[in-house]
């Protein structure tokens, strides 16, 4: 069931930038940063934009203008190659690869200091949290495309099996965020696609998931790997001094789907 346009609408803060997504693309996809396939990665960023416009992210303009960039290289690629013995001309994509080599290392500096950060802080786990199985293992905190990843996967999980949705269902963020956070009560801990899998519909699937990135703008959750690729558990976080409820009857983010 797809969302009703303008039903949601949640002003979440930029979590990361476009250089972080096309980082994240050339990684889970294994490609080398020095030779970029363009038109692939061009593809695959759409699709990330196209998503993200669906969940209503409001998309940044600086989003718009690197898919500008892209297909600008794409276009400068498909020209013709100069003739033989004129001056070569530079690799269209060097000035990108420049960006985002220069840019990765700022960001592996500092996912290491917050890694050494986190390393000091102690993590108590229950018997038979998911956590449990990773005792003793520094846990990597999960970005926004690594949950807009995971969460594609399960929406085109969804589309690939034949489903009949017979009854429409409405679902409301507050809701979604109450429920998620009694799973989370207590110190437990939930596997993130497990949660979105044992949903009822896709509505419902994408109302829980701005009612999560809801939670963690506000501070009230937070998404965890043990290991970069692998499963996304889902914690709460302690509770912050003058932290942001969640909007009561009649507030924006109560409006239903």
């Amino acid at each position: 069931m797809p969302v009703e346009a303008g039903a949601v609408s949640l002003k979440l803060p930029v979590f990361e930038g476009p250089l972080d997504l096309l980082l994240h693309l050339i990684r889970i996809s294994e490609i080398n940063i020095y030779d970029i396939p363009i038109a692939e990665i061009t593809r695959q960023y759409d699709e990330y934009l196209q998503l993200m416009s669906k969940l209503d992210l409001q998309v940044a303009g600086e989003y718009l203008l690197m898919a500008a960039t892209l297909l600008h290289i794409k276009s400068k690629m498909l020209l013709p190659s100069p003739p033989a013995g004129t001056e070569p001309q530079e690799d269209p994509r060097a000035e990108l690869v420049r960006q985002l080599v220069e840019y990765e290392k700022v960001k592996l500096a500092a996912e290491a200091l917050r890694s050494m950060q986190e390393a000091r802080e102690e993590i108590y786990f229950r018997p038979g949290d998911p956590l449990s199985a990773f005792e003793g293992e520094s846990l990597l905190t999960v970005s926004l495309f690594d949950l807009i990843t995971a969460f594609k996967r399960v929406l085109d999980a969804e589309s690939a099996a034949s489903a009949v949705e017979i009854d429409r269902e409405e679902f409301s963020i507050v809701d979604k965020q109450a429920w998620i956070l009694s799973l989370l009560r207590g110190g437990a801990a939930i596997v993130f696609q497990d949660l979105m899998r044992g949903l009822s519909c896709r509505a419902e699937r994408v109302v829980a998931f701005l009612a999560l990135l809801e939670l963690m703008r506000l501070g009230r959750a937070r998404a965890v790997q043990a290991r970069a690729t692998g499963e996304i558990l889902l914690m709460a976080c302690e509770a912050r001094a003058g932290a942001e409820a969640p909007a009561g009857p009649g507030g924006r983010e109560n409006q239903d789907v």
